[in-house]
């Protein structure tokens, strides 16, 4: 078995799985995101979600409330789908090609991680009879982040005749919806409006503008016809609106091929001070260089890629299969740049309308701080470029200082409708907080905390002083909504707080760092910090309340969520989850039911803030009562179990985790990949079997096998060093394969890592 492709044979043609291959076999390069549709469509009457994103492009859209209450978010942005340019029909003798017509003799669909393409393979027989061979690749550039490119290759099987192509470059189209799926959006609205559209040297170009947020998008497309046998081709151009129709015809013998190659270039006004002239230079440059080149630069940037980030597992295939598919997609995903960021959806669907969230800095984040920190900075960056709309969010919500950045976003400000589960979430400042001490900790970057860092810190830091108080020697945060978004409004939610704690701390600590460095003095003057706030934080640090319930030896969730009646999950009827679907968010509020791991998430998290025994018992607790409806779950519940020598409980929460979108686990991979899971997985790994925590005093490690691997293989950046880890049955291997030597801790005890160390289990 190939670990590097993920390969399905005989594709299936039910609507379902065409949905779910849209997304699993996207393409996408952190900039530019587009679906795997077939280029020549479905059968009539299916469903599509037929899409190409450009990360942080935007338009936006009312949100009606029906209470217009002061602060309520009234309009919201919503990523957009800016053409269709992927759409390429295929006549063989006057027969269309289409998978539902015809005969399919075998068929294939790959995705290849090593050489960054995706492969669709077809052998179909024509209505007349008619056998042709077809090969169909499509790759975004990690190289040239605003070219796609479709290479479609036709071969004769059994006959000498004609072949024509029909390429389309369509701007006139619209973002997909579902009034029945609060994931993704209710209506649909017309948000993009044609500028312009027009030829150049065989280049289309369409420039088209947002109809409310101003923004501008161009799409290029140059179709070549490699003809083989040298005979030329016939071609025609038509315009339809805001659509343009290149037809080819060429001969063809039997035996020899014709590939069609289609460049298609995207450039944006939030990058590009005219993208219209971007877009021509842009594909000026894909077309200074063959295709091939383009794939040998794409292999040559993976090649690094897997060099500083490998994951590899030995005795399941399977499963390597998966993990790697996961990591490739975070690849995919990741912002390259401060307009942009991880979607919860990365760039593969519409779902949840390409926001951001906390998920990035609580699930994915952690995986490019370890290997590829450089992304890692750019994702600090994005939250540094919307820090002044956090701070105006916070004086939405009443708070008189700091800043609260806004629960889902695309530009800065607050696109959640339903405040409760949404905006009332104030843990995304600590968790935005916990993204950057953990970069600064695996890289020593105090550059990047004296110019951004620092000051996120800071601002957040300032916004819990406001939201919570002291109360008896205590700091209390009220009426919050902690991840378990069943469990809304409460006070004290032990996973808020802890955050709020840690946050806190560092922000202590940074003003000690900048200080000693000779670097505080520009920050602290730009937003006019001063000592006794410092003091303020480091009380409220100290005295802040973490909920703990001697009766049962746990943290509670928060101050009343021990008071309520158990749901009863083992007698709840299988079609009736995920439970938000089908119950009223006041019958779910008034239970101890969980979506999500909360203050197991804390545990992991923040550690250090409990002893092993009340983590043990509260992670008894919490295992009853939560349904893992969130895709967020069961790789914490994994992590949180190998902390805790748990390992068959371990392995299956992370078995859960890692096959997710692959197998449709949630039934809504189809509106996009779970990209938090992916990096959940990713730490299942690293933080949960390998035992990994980034911690002041330096990197420490507690590595287990599953019973069910031979070994596996992870690596990391840590302080410019890259190390490999090696955990086999009898022995853990860590080797320094670049860079200084580094000070590790396993199992309590410290090792200097200068080339080769082998610890014995």
């Amino acid at each position: 078995m190939n670990k590097w492709v993920y390969q399905i044979e005989n594709i299936g043609l039910s609507n379902e799985q065409c949905l779910l291959n849209e997304t699993v076999f996207h393409n996408a390069n952190g900039y530019i995101g587009v679906r795997s549709d077939f280029e020549e469509g479905y059968a009539k009457g299916y469903d599509t979600i037929r899409g190409s994103y450009i990360n942080g492009f935007y338009d936006i859209a009312k949100m009606s409330q029906a209470e217009k209450l002061c602060g309520l978010a009234e309009e919201k942005q919503t990523m957009l789908n800016v053409a269709d340019t992927q759409t390429i029909y295929l006549r063989i003798e006057g027969d269309t090609f289409s998978m539902f017509d015809g005969r399919v003799e075998q068929s294939s669909r790959s995705l290849d991680m090593q050489n960054g393409y995706t492969q669709r393979q077809a052998v179909w027989c024509s209505p007349k009879g008619h056998r042709v061979g077809i090969t169909i690749r499509r790759m975004t550039s990690f190289l040239l982040l605003p070219l796609f490119t479709i290479s479609y290759e036709v071969e004769a099987l059994n006959f000498s005749g004609t072949l024509e192509f029909i390429s389309v470059h369509n701007g006139d189209v619209k973002n997909y919806c579902n009034p029945n799926d609060p994931r993704v959006a209710g209506e649909s609205f017309q948000h993009l409006r044609p500028i312009s559209a027009d030829r150049k040297e065989g280049v289309s170009y369409l420039v088209t503008e947002t109809v409310t947020s101003g923004l501008t998008v161009c799409t290029a497309v140059k179709d070549v016809l490699d003809c083989k046998n040298g005979s030329g081709f016939q071609e025609q151009s038509e315009q339809n609106g805001h659509c343009i129709t290149r037809k080819m015809r060429t001969d063809v013998a039997e035996g020899e091929s014709v590939r069609l190659i289609k460049y298609t270039v995207f450039t944006d006004s939030l990058r590009y001070e005219n993208c219209r002239q971007e877009a021509e230079k842009t594909m000026e440059k894909a077309l200074s260089v063959s295709l091939e080149e383009w794939y040998r630069q794409q292999r040559q940037y993976l090649d690094g890629f897997w060099v500083q980030s490998a994951l590899d597992i030995e005795g399941d295939d399977d499963l390597a299969v998966a993990v790697r598919y996961n990591l490739y997609q975070l690849l995919q995903s990741a912002g390259r740049d401060e307009h942009s960021n991880i979607a919860a959806k990365g760039l593969s669907g519409e779902g949840y309308e390409g926001h951001y969230f906390w998920d990035t800095e609580m699930y994915m984040q952690p995986f490019f701080t370890l290997t590829n920190p450089e992304i890692s900075a750019s994702l600090i960056t994005y939250r540094y470029s919307i820090l002044d709309a956090a701070r105006e969010n916070a004086r939405i919500m009443g708070h008189r200082k700091g800043a609260l950045y806004p629960w889902r976003t695309i530009s800065g400000s607050e696109c959640s409708g339903f405040f409760p589960a949404g905006s009332a979430q104030y843990h995304i400042d600590g968790d935005i907080a916990y993204a950057v001490v953990a970069y600064y900790l695996a890289t020593g970057d105090l550059d990047l905390m004296a110019e951004k860092g620092a000051e996120i810190i800071f601002e957040t830091a300032r916004l819990w002083m406001d939201a919570g108080n002291f109360h008896r020697g205590k700091f209390h945060i009220n009426d919050v909504t902690g991840p378990d978004e069943y469990t809304c409004l409460v006070n004290n939610n032990y996973y808020t707080n802890a955050g709020a704690q840690y946050n806190l701390h560092w922000a202590v600590r940074f003003y000690e760092l900048l200080g000693e460095a000779g670097k505080l003095a520009p920050v602290a003057e730009k937003i006019g910090l001063r000592p006794e706030e410092i003091a303020e934080f480091r009380k409220a640090e100290e005295q802040m309340y973490l909920p703990y319930d001697p009766e049962t030896g746990i943290n509670p969730q928060d101050d009343s969520f021990l008071q309520k009646e158990v749901w009863d999950i083992k007698g709840t009827p299988a079609d009736k989850f995920p439970l938000l679907l089908h119950y009223h968010p006041l019958c779910l509020y008034r239970y101890q039911v969980c979506k999500q791991a909360d203050t197991v998430l804390a545990h992991f998290i923040y550690e250090d803030a409990q002893d092993l025994e009340t983590i043990r018992k509260s992670f008894a607790y919490y295992e009853n009562v939560t349904t893992h409806d969130s895709s967020l779950s069961t790789c914490i519940f994994s992590i949180v179990a190998s902390k805790l020598g748990l390992k068959d409980k371990a392995y299956d929460y992370f078995g859960d985790s890692a096959k997710l979108d692959l197998f449709n686990l949630h039934h809504n991979t189809k509106d996009g990949i779970h990209t938090a899971n992916m990096g959940g997985n990713y730490m299942a790994v690293v933080y949960g079997f390998g035992g990994l925590r980034l911690k002041e005093s330096g990197i420490c490690f507690a590595p287990v096998l599953p019973d069910k691997w031979k070994s596996y293989t992870f690596k990391i950046s840590y302080r410019g060093s890259h190390i490999q880890v090696c955990v086999e049955k009898e022995k853990t291997v860590f080797t320094l394969e670049k860079g200084e030597p580094r000070e590790i801790t396993v199992f309590g005890t410290k090792y200097t890592l200068k080339d080769i160390i082998e610890i014995k289990r």
